[in-house]
């Protein structure tokens, strides 16, 4: 493998059922039991159909305590394509995410910013826009 390539994510959540509802009502994903399999509560998080572009991941329980306000991202940050900005910004803080830092344009190439899910993990959103400026 010349270039290895992200292949999964893992999100981590004080509480499962309401992280479950954040990112299927925003996102639509939708979540595989696999808790049997691994001994222990794991939802694999299916994000879109196969053959599309994207990977996908899974949801456990948070192993350590809830990440501060104030504290710094730690972790990898998972950023989710969209095609429309801010139809998918209002579905996020409908469902109880908050923002992070403000939509800006990454100049000829698309709009960007970051939120947090309903249980304070850090996540971008990236809408593609050659004419973002």
């Amino acid at each position: 493998m010349a270039n290895p390539r992200p292949v999964h994510f893992e999100i981590q959540a004080d509480d499962i059922e309401r992280a479950k509802t954040f990112y299927t009502e925003v996102f639509g994903w939708r979540f595989d039991d696999y808790g049997d399999a691994v001994g222990s509560p794991y939802f694999g998080v299916v994000t879109g159909e196969e053959g599309e572009p994207g990977i996908n991941g899974g949801l456990l329980p948070r192993t350590g305590g809830s990440p501060a306000i104030d504290q710094p991202v730690n972790a990898y940050v998972v950023t989710i394509a969209c095609d429309d900005y801010d139809a998918v910004a209002e579905r996020i803080y409908a469902h109880g995410g908050e923002g992070v830092s403000p939509k800006a344009a990454i100049m000829g190439m698309a709009w960007q910013g970051y939120f947090k899910d309903t249980e304070g993990n850090v996540f971008g959103l990236h809408q593609p826009d050659p004419n973002a400026a």
